[in-house]
């Protein structure tokens, strides 16, 4: 009997035991679920270029415009290029002049439809059918809305930056002003327009196709500069920043 009662005790234990470990088991795994939302909210906050949340594609705009600074349409995108490229060549190494383009473009097209106009019945075939060219209202009136907004928005950031309320934002468009008048000293406008255009058509595109590489390099970057703006702000603008407090305190005590 005392054998058959041991026996029945170790069974109970070794069930209790089971229980027990299945117990942990299921907390453990339960608890490595718990932990895999936050993992994926973790991988959710990687650094991104320019603190965008969005596709490349939205931050472009998501349109046509879009689709042709990413390569999504490549005849466009390489049409596009080739009509640059070409404008370029013809007045920046060729040093053509743009009236003068144009107007030996119309001498050409005129000179031609005259001719097919006259020689067409000579030859007994229809002459040419030239289309009625006429700019619509609406494209327009939409661009010039969308040009005075951009404009009068400009106009609104300067004023803001004259006002001296923002003393980082008035340092940091001098310098962006100063550098792109550094530029515009080793080149000229058109130049400096092309070359603009074809880094529209290529870093937009590589960047999508390498940006899981190219944001940590810009977040290990981007702190450095952090670290170093903050020792500049605390050395030069915090200083700079007070000048005008003390100088009010000291006329308020004068009076």
């Amino acid at each position: 009997m005392s054998d058959h009662e041991d026996k029945h005790e170790e069974s109970l234990l070794e069930k209790i035991s089971e229980k027990v470990k299945g117990h942990d088991l299921s907390s453990s795994s339960s608890d490595s679920d718990d932990d895999k939302p936050s993992e994926s909210s973790m991988k959710a906050k990687v650094f991104r270029l320019f603190g965008r949340e969005r596709p490349v594609h939205d931050v472009f705009g998501g349109g046509k415009q879009a689709d042709i600074f990413l390569w999504r349409n490549k005849k466009i995108s390489a049409g596009a290029l080739g009509v640059a490229t070409v404008i370029w060549v013809l007045f920046e190494l060729l040093e053509y002049h743009l009236l003068t383009l144009v107007c030996h473009l119309l001498i050409l097209a005129l000179a031609l439809l005259f001719l097919w106009s006259n020689a067409a019945t000579f030859i007994h075939k229809s002459p040419a059918h030239i289309p009625e060219v006429q700019i619509p209202k609406d494209p327009v009136l939409e661009f010039a809305q969308a040009l005075r907004f951009d404009i009068n928005r400009g106009f609104a950031v300067l004023r803001d930056i004259a006002s001296g309320r923002d003393l980082k934002k008035f340092l940091s468009v001098i310098a962006g002003l100063w550098v792109l008048s550094i530029v515009g000293s080793w080149c000229n406008f058109l130049t400096l327009f092309y070359i603009v255009f074809v880094l529209l058509h290529s870093l937009p595109v590589l960047y999508e196709k390498y940006e899981d590489k190219v944001d940590p390099l810009t977040e290990k970057a981007w702190h450095e500069i952090k670290k170093q703006y903050a020792v500049f702000d605390a050395k030069v603008l915090s200083k700079i920043s007070k000048r005008p407090l003390k100088e009010k305190e000291k006329e308020k005590k004068k009076d």
